[in-house]
């Protein structure tokens, strides 16, 4: 048998503090009924003015560790999927490695936007399946509220902040992790964005007048693009192994938009009863999302020993990935 790579520990965090949709009602022209019916969301956190990424990382890092009853001593290998690290560099693993003490190890960061969480579980599953590293800790953590523009209502009512981590060790082929779809269309990329602050257009009064720090988001193209590719993705990461959508115990998608959830789920022949959702309670975390999704259903006894998981995501990129595993 060769070996494969298995989940051995999960766990979240997301700030104290939370944003309703009636909040944002004396905010923006918006109401709860219309954010709830467009997106499913009734509610968000978000972190306050002195929290980081990686303080939400450190965070559900520890609850990951403690599941799975290793120390960061044991850990071989950090990657952290975001879209708001910390700072452009040292990279937001190596503050996590340090506060952690973790030593003398790999550490770096991934960028696939909403789809971060899950291009980093196929890295870090290809280290271990090849023998590289023996212990890997993968991390999402987002601070979304920090690009937000809180004047503009179609896309501050979408968007929280919070982390989620997962440990992994080896297991034996046929177990853990069974397959990836990954994929990308640059074409896409307009669609949603961050256009200030790297080299293309460096920070200026221009920019920050502008607006230009904000999340830019073309939503209903974005629509339709985002519930085929997750079907496709999905579809494909399941034949792969030599399984069918029948086979799917429980379907987290990205928690974008519960209404692209919904339909992904009936394009790819998934029960509406076995798709698990949390974005009424958190919002759309961008790389965190699947990673906060599974660790809440694994701790609410949702998934159990032998079930078939299938994590699917896409974003900014446009970027999209699926995984399978065997619980």
């Amino acid at each position: 048998m060769g070996r494969s790579t298995a989940i051995v520990g999960t766990g979240s965090f997301v700030p104290e503090k939370v944003l309703t949709n009636l909040d944002l009602e004396k905010m923006v022209d918006t109401s709860d009924e219309w954010i709830r019916t467009r997106t499913g969301i009734r509610e968000r956190r978000i972190v306050d003015e002195k929290t980081a990424a990686s303080d939400l990382a450190v965070k559900a890092a520890q609850q990951a560790l403690e599941q799975a009853r290793i120390s960061p001593s044991e850990i071989d290998l950090i990657i952290v999927a975001t879209v708001m690290p910390d700072m452009s560099f040292p990279s937001t693993a190596c503050l996590v490695q340090d506060r952690i003490g973790a030593k003398k190890i790999a550490a770096f960061d991934l960028s696939a936007a909403c789809s971060g969480f899950v291009h980093s579980l196929a890295v870090a599953h290809q280290f271990i399946k090849n023998g590289v590293y023996e212990t890997a800790l993968v991390i999402g953590t987002e601070t979304l509220s920090k690009i937000t523009d809180w004047t503009d209502r179609n896309t501050c009512v979408l968007m929280g902040d919070g982390a989620g981590a997962v440990v992994l060790r080896p297991t034996d082929e046929g177990r853990g992790i069974l397959s990836f779809c990954l994929g990308a269309d640059g074409k896409a990329g307009d669609l949603l964005k961050l256009p200030a602050g790297g080299s293309r257009l460096p920070a200026t009064h221009e920019t920050i007048d502008k607006g230009l720090h904000y999340i830019k988001l073309r939503g209903s193209e974005l629509f339709k693009i985002a519930v085929r590719v997750l079907a496709k993705a999905g579809e494909e990461a399941l034949s792969q192994c030599g399984l069918s959508s029948k086979d799917v115990c429980l379907f987290i998608p990205h928690q974008a938009n519960i209404r692209i959830m919904q339909a992904a789920a009936e394009k790819a022949g998934i029960p509406l009863s076995r798709l698990y959702s949390n974005i009424d309670k958190y919002g759309n975390t961008s790389a965190a999302s699947i990673a906060i999704a599974l660790d809440e259903a694994y701790r609410r006894g949702k998934i159990k020993e032998g079930d078939i998981i299938l994590l699917d995501a896409f974003g900014g990129g446009l970027t999209w990935g699926a995984c399978v595993i065997r619980w």
